[in-house]
């Protein structure tokens, strides 16, 4: 189980040294180091379909992607700042999240595809989209949380939750319990949501292109 007050310690600590704290890396358990300009920002080609397991969610959690009215003005902002407070929430929602749903492959492919919150057993899709509705119910803007479909070394379709941090993008993946920046969760990045529009995906950008 995470130590959630050492953990923010060391990560407030080096975020406070910047990109000097390197080789600090190792001390800090379950998150990334400081995430270093733009090469850790994901980047969008073109637009793309959603997936249609995704419209099938949305269909069934209609509040998980269409923002409130009010909260529409709230797209316009940049990416969120890792306070203490937000640090804690992705330490114990990540730990949460990945401890609570047994693993269960889907056995029925894409067509027999659900993405459920909180399933007592369940795949990828559902822990990536679990973990964004208890960040959601947590205060985090909806434009910081977006799904990401990727492919594993394996060859096999994987969906994590990609949080747009101030000073890049980091990953909250089922896979691995350590909240990884982007760059350093080694998968071959697909199509992504936008932070513009929940609705909107685009096909993710090859590195240095």
């Amino acid at each position: 189980m995470y130590n959630v007050k050492r953990v923010m310690a060391l990560v407030l600590a080096v975020l406070a040294l910047g990109t000097s704290a390197r080789n600090t890396q190792a001390g800090v358990v379950g998150f990334p180091l400081p995430l270093r300009g733009v090469i850790e920002k994901i980047r969008f080609s073109e637009p793309t379909l959603a997936p249609m397991a995704y419209t099938m969610f949305c269909m069934r959690y209609a509040d998980e992607c269409k923002p409130k009215a009010r909260a529409r003005m709230v797209f316009r902002g940049g990416a969120t700042r890792l306070t203490r407070q937000r640090i804690a929430d992705l330490i114990e929602v990540n730990a949460s999240v990945n401890r609570s749903i047994v693993p269960q492959r889907n056995e029925r492919g894409l067509a027999g595809e659900e993405w459920l919150i909180n399933p007592a057993r369940g795949d990828c899709n559902d822990y990536a989209v679990s973990k964004r509705h208890e960040l959601l119910a947590r205060g985090w803007p909806m434009r910081d949380l977006l799904l990401s479909e990727v492919v594993t070394s394996s060859g096999e379709h994987h969906l994590v939750l990609v949080v747009r941090a101030r000073g890049g993008d980091i990953v909250l993946d089922n896979l691995n319990a350590q909240i990884r920046s982007w760059s350093q969760a080694r998968y071959r990045w697909v199509r992504m949501q936008t932070p513009a529009n929940p609705d909107h995906w685009a096909a993710v950008a090859r590195a240095g292109a």
